[in-house]
């Protein structure tokens, strides 16, 4: 906002009441008033105005925009599905929506996030160390509560039309597991409530998981019985609890 053109008197001397000067500045758009004793009252022309009221406006939507944001804080009961969505309730409506999209349960789903992130937004894979002393790179590009790498990631966007899509978003990671899981679907025949060999194929790729890379490395064999035990648990609890998030009709009688 441009300053006002300020003006003295023409003599440059203060005299004993108050002398104001109006004048209208067709460069700032501003019509200013001065005067001995008076810093300067600014009076806006109908643009400014328009214009101050535009930027308060477009102020209020984006606090409200972020009001409506998916929560991102990390559950503190991560064990406990029903606690997790107690606590980010907009979550569930996220896993569900993906568990209708793509035919994949939501204890599935949320038991695959578990074990890539626990649930951290930004979760990277640890660095190697050089010289046992000194931080080197990361393994992969693995990021976010999926843990998807850059250019699997690029697939999903691509293939789904989300190109806003981003990897610490809970929505959008929770989208892309059942996307993923519903490729391993159709790529590799593997049953839809099936967490074991989901995660597999999550883990190992669908190519890899089609090769059967997985035989030979008992630890991930391990994790996915993990993720199967977890996926049952979580469904169990799902059960005692999801009346609590789901939406109910509003009636009012007798309309």
């Amino acid at each position: 906002m441009p300053a006002p053109a300020l003006r003295r008197d023409s003599k440059g001397e203060e005299g004993s009441h108050l002398r104001t000067i109006r004048s209208l500045s067709p460069r700032s758009g501003f019509l200013s008033r001065t005067g001995t004793g008076l810093a300067g009252c600014i009076f806006m022309t109908r643009a400014s105005v328009a214009a101050v009221a535009a930027a308060w406006i477009w102020s209020i939507l984006v606090l409200l925009l972020m009001g409506c944001a998916t929560t991102q804080k990390r559950p503190q009961r991560i064990d406990n599905i029903c606690e997790i969505f107690r606590e980010n309730e907009s979550w569930y409506e996220n896993a569900r929506e993906s568990s209708e999209r793509w035919s994949i349960p939501i204890p599935v789903l949320m038991a695959i996030i578990y074990q890539e992130s626990k649930f951290e937004a930004k979760a990277k894979p640890p660095r190697s160390t050089c010289l046992f002393i000194f931080p080197g790179p990361r393994p992969s590009s693995a990021y976010g509560y999926a843990q998807a790498l850059d250019e699997t990631w690029d697939k999903y966007k691509s293939a789904t039309g989300n190109s806003g899509a981003d990897r610490d978003d809970f929505g959008d990671s929770v989208d892309f597991i059942g996307w993923y899981c519903r490729l391993s679907y159709i790529k590799c025949g593997i049953a839809r409530n099936d967490a074991y060999n989901l995660y597999l194929a999550y883990h190992e790729g669908h190519g890899g998981f089609n090769r059967k890379t997985y035989r030979k490395k008992a630890w991930l064999k391990q994790v996915a019985r993990s993720v199967q035990k977890r996926a049952r648990t979580y469904s169990s609890q799902l059960a005692s609890c999801e009346g609590e998030f789901q939406k109910k009709g509003c009636c009012l009688w007798p309309f």
